[in-house]
């Protein structure tokens, strides 16, 4: 399994399956896991289409300490993919 696979299914996992995470955030997980599951794009592309998504709900005031802990883990990852 890919680090790109890992980190769908961690995304898919902890934050679209988990019903305490407010919607707006599900949502941006879900789109960024579309971005990542593109077939016609470098890993590298893919990653910073996901980053951007992300990065834009990390800093939501609604959401839930281990959400943000999670979304953070999951950039980290994103930036070291290539």
């Amino acid at each position: 399994m890919s680090k790109v696979d890992q980190i769908t299914e961690y995304l898919q996992n902890y934050i679209v399956q988990d019903t305490t995470v407010p919607r707006n955030i599900r949502k941006a997980a879900s789109d960024a896991i579309k971005f990542l599951k593109e077939k016609d794009k470098e890993n590298k592309v893919k990653a910073y289409s996901a980053i951007e998504v992300l990065d834009g709900v990390s800093n939501d005031p609604n959401m839930p300490m281990h959400a943000r802990t999670i979304i953070w883990e999951v950039l980290s990852e994103l930036e070291k993919v290539e």
